[in-house]
């Protein structure tokens, strides 16, 4: 049985524990990255295609004879033609569960971030401002702190309910957003009510019909002028044109985010212009703890193994 790994780069093998991978099949193959061009070949004799990002689609799906089982490395199985995969009977697995830890952690540092201004306060001591201030510290930037204030989740499923506990920990009281499916649970808040009431909006639903450009011009009209929008979910869940609008224009008052609509970003992107406000950008890295990836891994081999001995 032959495994081919096209995207592996992003895992960042060296790091991690490989053994019980490369002893699940005879034979493996591991691209460090992958075109759409070289798809179809490093596939073509393959039982077993391990990706993250690439797109497996119909026309390489049906290309590659031996296909028996497409592995996700990840949550999402948006890069894959579901359907077409089905018509073959080949099973596609994903991961669910690996990151809650890392993201939630990675969450709570951008809350943070925008509630102490570190960031800032950090790059004016290596400008050399601390050095030349009349008094011992500096308070150019505004620090909010937590305890007393509200977190809104939206998105209340593993990773929501981490980052929630997280909240509650530093004495924030935590407002939970009306599932999107239309079922009623007790203890949440219409959406409107979340974002009026919440200093602090984070994001941690899937990218749906239903959530794209979530956060758009009256989202964000709806939030107080004083609070912060978390995003460790999708980009596509924000209108970036309008988040930036907002940003300028001070009706909220700072935004961190590890998710863009296009990643890597082109450098034009509207949200890496440098005079927008209050921002903070991290380069989808939420999830990538050593820990995380290699329960990623773990998962991975799960699904391998269980497909071939059951």
């Amino acid at each position: 049985m032959r495994g081919v790994f096209l995207d592996a780069l992003t895992m960042k093998l060296d790091e991690l524990d490989t053994s019980a991978l490369e002893s699940s099949l005879e034979q493996w193959a591991f691209f460090d990255t992958t075109s759409p061009e070289q798809t179809a070949q490093r596939i073509a004799e393959a039982d077993v295609v391990i990706t993250n990002k690439v797109v497996l689609d119909r026309n390489l799906i049906e290309g590659a004879a031996n296909l028996k089982l497409i592995c996700v490395c990840a949550t999402g199985t948006n890069n894959i033609d579901l359907d077409a995969a089905a018509a073959r009977n080949i099973p596609v697995k994903n991961v669910a569960g690996y990151t809650g830890t890392s993201l939630a952690q990675h969450t709570l540092a951008l809350i943070l971030a925008l509630a102490t201004r570190w960031h800032q306060y950090n790059n004016d001591v290596r400008d050399g401002l601390w050095s030349q201030s009349p008094v011992f510290c500096r308070l150019d930037y505004p620090v909010m702190e937590l305890d007393g204030k509200s977190l809104g989740i939206i998105g209340y499923g593993d990773l929501g309910k981490k980052v929630a506990r997280l909240g509650e920990a530093l004495g924030m009281r935590v407002l939970v957003a009306d599932s999107f499916t239309g079922e009623t649970k007790p203890g949440r808040v219409p959406l409107d009510q979340l974002l009026a009431e919440s200093d602090i909006v984070s994001l941690h639903c899937p990218l749906t019909e239903q959530t794209g450009r979530l956060v758009n011009g009256a989202f964000l009209a709806t939030m107080k002028n004083s609070a912060f929008l978390i995003n460790t979910a999708r980009g596509g869940l924000v209108d970036e044109n309008a988040l930036v609008q907002a940003l300028r224009k001070g009706e909220i008052a700072g935004a961190a985010l590890d998710v863009l609509s296009v990643e890597p970003p082109p450098a034009d992107h509207p949200l890496l212009a440098g005079e927008i406000p209050n921002l903070i950008i991290t380069p989808h890295n939420a999830w990538i703890s050593r820990e995380s990836r290699q329960r990623l891994l773990d998962g991975v081999v799960r699904n391998i193994i269980t497909a071939f001995t059951n």
